[in-house]
């Protein structure tokens, strides 16, 4: 059966700065799933830290296996001939209140704002659901912010040649999620509008965007929330 009812997404600028806070605090993102399950059963590889003790001690031994090109510690959790986790049981998350810190931050949201689609297969069920999310635009910050995700989107998945290798990621999650981190530069380049048109080179950008994301990265180690939630106040 076709799903064709739209979801409210909310307003776009408060919905970026509660995505990017939870980013960089790594605490989880309040998603309105209502009864969709689509991330429990789009054949996904979940990643889990060595610090995620409560999780892992819910785990079985056997469903954890090393995570290719991370220390020893991190694990990942595959998935079942049908593509579901298989931690999902009747139709829930078994272990909801102790699940991995990536399921906790997903939010299918980061396609429908990067217009990345809803995952690297068009058909699957997270596509499906992320194509439902319709966000508001009361002001004209909204808009503007929304066009910068969307440039910045664009800018990264066209231009990978211009990074270190692996700094852009294949996986369209983690892409999506880069060009929320780096938004910023984008929107302050559009908001420039004619003062810097030729004047910047896509590498100029690049290391704009670099450099946007080593900062964002460092909010993660300041000293409280209160500084983290400051730094996520979003430009006018």
């Amino acid at each position: 059966m076709t799903i064709t009812q739209n979801l409210d997404a909310g307003p776009f600028s408060s919905w970026l700065r509660e995505v990017r806070g939870s980013l960089a605090r790594e605490d989880g993102v309040d998603v309105p799933c209502g009864g969709c399950t689509a991330c429990c059963r789009s054949s996904l590889f979940i990643h889990i830290g060595p610090e995620e003790s409560d999780t892992l001690a819910r785990i079985p031994k056997e469903l954890q296996f090393p995570a290719p090109g991370l220390p020893k510690g991190y694990v990942v959790l595959g998935y079942d001939a049908d593509g579901q986790c298989p931690m999902f049981a009747e139709d829930r998350c078994s272990i909801y209140e102790y699940r991995p810190s990536t399921c906790r931050n997903f939010d299918c949201r980061v396609f429908s704002a990067s217009g990345l689609g809803g995952a690297d297969d068009e058909k699957s069920l997270i596509a499906q659901q992320a194509q439902r999310w319709e966000f508001t635009f009361s002001e004209q910050p909204d808009l503007d912010q929304y066009a910068a995700v969307r440039t910045a989107a664009t800018f990264l998945r066209d231009h990978v040649d211009l990074f270190p290798p692996g700094f852009v990621p294949r996986n369209t999650t983690q892409l999506a999620v880069l060009a929320i981190k780096v938004y910023d530069v984008f929107y302050e380049l559009n908001k420039q509008g004619s003062k810097t048109e030729g004047s910047l080179t896509d590498i100029d950008i690049a290391k704009l965007v670099m450099k946007a994301f080593e900062e964002f990265q460092n909010l993660r180690s300041q000293s409280g929330d209160t500084e983290i939630r400051s730094a996520m106040d979003l430009p006018k």
